[in-house]
C-alpha cells in the first residue's frame, strides 16, 4: 500500500490560496515575499524527487499543467514525467503528459490509487481534495511550509471535520527568511 502526503505553502493564519500568484486573489504570490533560501529550495526538490506520483484537484492540476511543461531543470523534469492523477468530474482529456483523470468519488479514487500504486503519492495544493482526504483518514503525512505572514482572508487548509484528527510532529526546519517546515504524521 502506498502513502499519501499533502504538501502546502501556508500562512500563519492557515491560508493556502494562491501562494504563486497565478489566480485572481488579492494577496496572490504572497509566498514570493519571503526567501526560503537554498535549503528550502533543496527541500522542495528532494520532496518532489521522492514522489512516485502526483494526485491533484482539477484547479491545481490546470494551473500546474499551464506552468510546468514550459519549464526546465530537475524539478520541472520530474513534475512533467511522473504519473499525474487529477480528480475531476468535468475534465476529460488532460493535455499534460502522463496524466489520468479520476472521475469517481474523490475519496474512493484516492483510496484505490493508494492501494494500487504502492509508492509515495504527493498532493500539492488542492485544498478541497486534501480536506476530503483528511476527513477520510487517507493523508499519511502533512508537510506544511509555513510563511511568517497573516493574510487575513482566503481559502484555508483547515476545514470542519466530523471528529478529532490527530497528527504527530515528526520534524521541523527553518529556512531562509523565517520560513518553517513542519512535518506531521497521522497518529
Amino acid at each position: 500500500m502506498g502513502t499519501i502526503f499533502a504538501t502546502e505553502f501556508i500562512s500563519l493564519d492557515g491560508v493556502v490560496e494562491d501562494p504563486g500568484g497565478a489566480e485572481d486573489y488579492r494577496h496572490g504570490g504572497w509566498s514570493f515575499a519571503f526567501d526560503r533560501g537554498e535549503d528550502g529550495n533543496s527541500y522542495k526538490l528532494d520532496e518532489t524527487m521522492e514522489s512516485d506520483a502526483l494526485l491533484l484537484g482539477r484547479h491545481t492540476f490546470e494551473g500546474f499543467a499551464a506552468a510546468w511543461p514550459e519549464r526546465d531543470g530537475p524539478f520541472a523534469e520530474k513534475f512533467n514525467t511522473m504519473p499525474k492523477y487529477v480528480v475531476s468530474s468535468t475534465l476529460s482529456e488532460p493535455s499534460w503528459t502522463n496524466s489520468t483523470v479520476l472521475s469517481g468519488d474523490p475519496v474512493g479514487e484516492a483510496r484505490a490509487l493508494k492501494e494500487q500504486l504502492g509508492g509515495t503519492i504527493q498532493i500539492a495544493g488542492s485544498v478541497q481534495l486534501v480536506q476530503a482526504l483528511i476527513e477520510a483518514d487517507l493523508i499519511d503525512e502533512l508537510r506544511l511550509m509555513v510563511f511568517p505572514v497573516l493574510l487575513g482572508e482566503g481559502k484555508r487548509l483547515w476545514g470542519s471535520t466530523s471528529d478529532k484528527k490527530t497528527f504527530a510532529l515528526t520534524d521541523t526546519q527553518v529556512f531562509g527568511e523565517g520560513v518553517a517546515m513542519l512535518t506531521l504524521r497521522r497518529a
